[in-house]
């Protein structure tokens, strides 16, 4: 947190402005512009860019045009990277069943979403200071297990305590509906993930053990550790920990997902259109590297079944040399679903889960056939030990006989043999 004074949430009247600030040093807030609702689009957002601010785009499709305002293309959104600055559908559930604001508008929800969301932009009640919604303190280690309890309440719809409210706070991830929660440690806040109530595996040991072996294929991936909880009916449970990679040192690190920097490109949802952004936005010392990188990670995802790799799965990060990276990635697990068909397109076949596909459009990756045979190789050789690995990160028995189901299927297994 960044120990700001904000303003209590039962204090708040519905506005109709808010004002986004840049965090990127928290201790000297820049005002960006202002924000209202859309006359044109159902819910939506307007975003109009302060006349001080001069320092970059929010996103390719928020250019810095004086005097213009800019609107959501859809309902319930907000225009450009703002979007990101929302609630995933986990902090809005806390705020639709917890904090039950007067208004439920768009506004609302980037307001109540409080100061330590994801990226560096913030959203405050006025133009003339940074306020905040309060949030914190953060739950602490000590509390895991009130906080987990708490989280299955609200999954369950049961009432929760005072007492307990006061750990679910909503903040804002990239990413979906996974209950999950902000946690002060030591070295700062990092974020903690919990298994929803019908998971019918331990996910957040999976996803560790996932991330973990995805690092062994070469893939930048963000820093995650396990952390147990009590039983229940009888079997293990952990939460997941996640280092947060938009945040360096005191800086905060402005972030755009994959949807919104292919939305503001005009491209489709593609791997391969990611990497052209990638060659358009990123240093051209690092262009070659991120794109390869980023085609280590569709391979992953296919011959690991996670076909969960949507366009809010993959992130960009503004560096302060004002050029756009690659995120460390994140949200690596297993789905056992066997669709057969990623999220975002692989290739001339779309979205087809086969590294065959994965080896059509090799030039927007910038990539000899080759290379990119040589990094399949890579990938599925480590995939091919991902049981051991599961194994001695202490996943049991009986979610190793699902992930085998999936993992170890025909269509999957004889992909990754094939390049063996």
């Amino acid at each position: 947190m960044t120990g700001r004074v904000g303003l209590e949430p039962h204090r708040y009247v519905p506005q109709e402005a808010l004002f986004l600030w840049a965090l990127v040093n928290p201790a000297q807030p820049v005002l960006v512009g202002e924000l209202g609702l859309s006359a044109l689009v159902a819910e939506g957002a307007t975003f109009a860019y302060a006349p001080g601010w001069w320092h970059f785009p929010l996103s390719e499709d928020l250019p810095l045009l004086p005097g213009h305002r800019f609107t959501a293309s859809e309902r319930g959104s907000a225009p450009g990277a703002i979007d990101d600055a929302r609630p995933d559908r986990w902090g809005e559930r806390i705020i639709r069943h917890l904090d039950r604001p007067p208004r439920l508008s768009i506004l609302e929800m980037l307001w109540f979403a409080g100061d330590d969301r994801f990226g560096a932009l913030g959203v405050s009640l006025s133009a003339e200071a940074y306020v905040p919604r309060a949030l914190g303190p953060y739950p602490q280690l000590r509390d895991l297990a009130t906080l987990s309890s708490a989280i299955d309440g609200l999954q369950a719809q049961a009432p929760i305590p005072p007492e307990w409210q006061r750990l679910l706070q909503p903040g804002v991830t990239l990413g979906g509906a996974q209950p999950k929660a902000l946690l002060q440690t030591d070295a700062g806040p990092c974020l903690v993930k919990f298994s929803a109530l019908d998971d019918p595996v331990d996910t957040p040991l999976i996803e560790h053990a996932t991330m973990t072996l995805a690092a062994q294929a070469g893939i930048q991936v963000a820093a995650t550790g396990v952390l147990p909880l009590p039983a229940r009916h009888g079997k293990a449970r952990h939460a997941l920990s996640i280092q947060r990679f938009d945040r360096a040192g005191p800086y905060r690190l402005h972030c755009v997902s994959a949807r919104t920097a292919l939305r503001a490109a005009r491209l489709d949802e593609r791997y391969g259109a990611l990497a052209t952004v990638l060659l358009r936005l990123g240093h051209p010392d690092h262009q070659a590297a991120m794109r390869e990188e980023l085609f280590r990670r569709m391979v992953f995802n296919i011959l690991m079944d996670n076909t969960d790799d949507h366009e809010r799965n993959h992130s960009l990060r503004l560096g302060f040399d004002g050029y756009y990276g690659l995120a460390p990635a994140y949200d690596v697990v297993p789905t056992l679903q066997n669709l057969g068909y990623q999220s975002l397109a692989v290739g001339s076949a779309g979205a087809e889960s086969t590294l065959d596909n994965a080896l059509t459009e090799l030039r927007e990756f910038g990539l000899t056939r080759p290379r990119a045979i040589a990094l399949v190789q890579q990938v599925a050789r480590t995939v091919d030990r991902w049981e051991a690995h599961f194994r001695q990160h202490g996943v049991c028995a009986a979610d190793l006989e699902r992930l085998r189901a999936s993992i170890d299927r025909d269509a999957l297994q004889q992909q990754r043999r094939d390049f063996c």
